[in-house]
């Protein structure tokens, strides 16, 4: 049995984290944990702003008299391999973080990130084929770097917190991933105007081989090693950063070393006399070391765990799925038009300004609204509200779609004519932003203190993976599905699918379960994470009963 002064005192520690003000290592904490999310997104959404460019680079065939796009295996394989590399990171780093320690494994994550980035924009290859199977390679591992990132991230900011803020602390980690997919918009913009006026070249319809220029090559290998350079910025300051005093003194045993550590970076103090005081009152014994595949574990946290996982699940199959109407958005409101009107720069440029502004005005905003609320109207409200919203601007999508959007227009095939452009581009907006003010950040937030200390950094992992398993469904699974039901309407080289309607329909449903699977999350605001994970089994008799 364990040393009951031991337990107390390590009990002492923890409360003493939980009621501790906010400082200055709390902010510095969010930058440097934030930073690997906004690396995170950076390097995810930078493929979306150059994928087409690879396609005119790489892909083109005068046969076919338009610019060239990746062939659909070739897109889903470019797009969706650091989404599996994601998945497969987040099971393996949320393990390791529990069995290992949070602080052992976090560089690593940010290491992988760094050389992954530069050997991207490094893809080489005799013929396209053998540049495009590096870059998925490279961008496998990558995401298996960025996978790392969530879990462990989440864990340690959770656990360096005061319960008063945690909410508020571990969403602003996340939210960094606003700034990051508007960084990446913003780099392509930056790059695609430099060597646009270096190499200006007409639009395809004028001219359609010197509309690609070769130096075009640079600007998507720039794009990704640029990716590099935040991850490298903090990681000297991340392998600096004590272990959390959670994992030191629950798991580790070490209560002398978590008192110390956090004595040096929150600037607390641990009196000794107050602690022999609590030893002599009524010990607090640590429950049972039951495993994540007991029965102990599915009693205690079960249901909780299979509403995060399929809550996520849901949320990121409607959140990846936004390429089924982006397009039709853009082009409505003539944001982007035909490929053939542009020049391979060019049409760089106009996608990351496109993807910039979604980025300012939903994406960013819908982040910090959260952050500003969560710990005031809680978790449970802000995902259940979100996936509310998310599910109305569905449904009004899916019954009012082409009359939104408007006709073709019979002069221009790549415009829409008619229609309510600004309703369209209203509910696109909406849709992302209760998104992000909504289940995007909560889902983020709650594995990370719902679970015992040896167990949170793998069941939110697990959590996240099953997130990005619903992206690649949302990514991949409804770009195939939402293609014309008739033969020869669908895009080049994809079969025919249900139908764009069809599938927003289905995308309305599945926030709707993630609706109902909100009532298996309970609320977490305002409690410590040892009540909510049950680390201890009682407390003397001045503190409130942990379950």
């Amino acid at each position: 049995m364990a040393d009951p002064g031991h337990e107390d005192v390590g009990r002492e520690v923890l409360r003493t984290l939980d009621k501790a003000k906010t400082q200055a290592y709390h902010f510095k904490s969010i930058v440097i944990a934030g930073m690997g999310f906004f690396t995170d997104a950076y390097d995810l959404f930078s493929i979306s702003t150059v994928a087409k460019l690879l396609g005119r680079l790489y892909y083109y065939d005068p046969a076919l008299k338009k610019p060239g796009t990746l062939p659909p295996n070739v897109a889903a394989a470019v797009n969706g391999v650091a989404l599996c590399g994601t998945l497969a990171g987040q099971l393996f780093f949320g393990w390791a973080g529990d069995k290992f320690g949070r602080k052992k494994v976090y560089g690593i994550t940010l290491i992988l990130m760094i050389f992954t980035s530069i050997a991207s924009g490094l893809s080489f290859g005799a013929s396209a084929t053998g540049v495009m199977t590096t870059l998925c390679f490279f961008r496998f591992w990558l995401g298996f770097g960025i996978g790392g990132d969530y879990p462990l991230s989440a864990t340690i900011m959770s656990e360096y917190s005061n319960k008063k803020t945690r909410g508020a602390f571990v969403g602003a980690v996340f939210a960094m991933q606003g700034f990051g997919i508007l960084s990446a918009a913003a780099v392509a913009i930056i790059l695609s105007s430099i060597f646009d006026a270096a190499f200006n070249r007409p639009a395809f319809n004028v001219d359609p081989i010197r509309s690609t220029a070769p130096q075009a090559d640079y600007v998507w290998r720039l794009l990704f090693m640029f990716g590099a350079l935040p991850a490298a910025a903090t990681y000297y300051y991340r392998i600096r950063m004590p272990e959390t005093a959670r994992y030191t003194a629950l798991i580790a045993k070490n209560t002398e070393k978590a008192a110390k550590d956090m004595e040096k970076v929150l600037h607390v103090h641990f009196d000794a006399q107050k602690q022999s005081e609590v030893t002599e009152r009524k010990s607090v014994s640590s429950k049972a070391d039951y495993g994540l595949f007991s029965a102990e574990f599915a009693r205690r946290h079960g249901t909780q765990l299979v509403g995060c996982a399929v809550c996520w699940f849901m949320l990121d199959v409607a959140f990846y799925s936004q390429n089924l109407f982006q397009k039709d958005v853009f082009s409505a409101v003539g944001w982007i038009p035909s490929a053939k009107k542009m020049s391979a720069l060019e049409e760089v440029f106009r996608i990351g300004r496109a993807q910039a502004l979604v980025a300012l005005v939903s994406t960013v905003p819908g982040y910090w609204v959260t952050v500003a609320l969560v710990d005031t109207i809680g978790r449970w409200i802000i995902q259940l509200q979100g996936f509310f919203f998310m599910t109305l601007c569905m449904f009004v999508l899916t019954f009012d779609y082409y009359n939104l959007r408007g006709s073709p227009c019979p002069t221009d095939s790549s415009k829409f004519c008619g229609g309510n452009h600004l309703a369209f581009i209203a509910i696109y907006a909406l849709t992302f932003f209760f998104a992000n003010f909504g289940p995007n950040a909560t889902t983020f937030i709650v594995p990370a203190e719902l679970f015992p200390a040896r167990l949170r950094s793998t069941c939110h992992g697990i959590s996240a993976a099953a997130g990005k398993a619903g992206a690649i469904v949302g990514a991949f699974g409804f770009l195939y599905a939402s293609q014309s039901a008739h033969e020869g309407k669908q895009d080049h080289g994809y079969p025919t699918g249900i139908g764009i309607k069809k599938s927003l329909l289905v995308l309305a449903i599945t926030n709707c379960i993630g609706f109902f699977f909100t009532f298996l999350v309970p609320e977490t605001k305002g409690k410590s994470l040892e009540e909510l994970g049950g680390d201890f089994e009682d407390v003397d008799e001045n503190d409130q009963p942990t379950r």
